[in-house]
């Protein structure tokens, strides 16, 4: 996310997993089926986008039961360089692992902040 490379979190999936934004932003797809559409959906949307993602804040990880299991709360600090301003994204994410890579993903993000960054 830092460096906006779709390759670098592509390469982070399943062949088959599933990434959902179960509360995603207008213009926003709800869902990338597979590692090739993360891949594709991601090139697009950073693409676009003007913002400068400059820290990701680990905010708090979950221990859970099952070993393939992630939560973690974040928060994305950024900049929109030619409005001069700053914004923060808090987030979410429910991750499954196996085999070391992610096969479902479900990414809780702030819509609205997640809107004023792309503006």
């Amino acid at each position: 996310m830092l460096d906006k490379s779709p390759d670098d979190l592509a390469d982070l999936y399943a062949v088959d997993a599933v990434h959902e934004f179960p509360f995603t932003s207008p213009g926003f797809p709800s869902c990338f089926e597979g590692r090739e559409a993360v891949r594709a959906g991601y090139r697009a949307a950073w693409g676009a986008s003007p913002a400068e993602v400059q820290e990701v804040r680990r905010v708090a990880a979950y221990e859970t039961v099952d070993p393939g299991l992630i939560v973690a709360e974040h928060v994305v600090v950024g900049t929109l360089p030619a409005e001069a301003t700053t914004f923060t994204v808090p987030g979410l994410l429910i991750l499954h692992v196996r085999d070391g890579l992610i096969t479902r993903a479900r990414d809780y993000m702030d819509a609205s902040g997640v809107a004023a960054a792309r503006a």
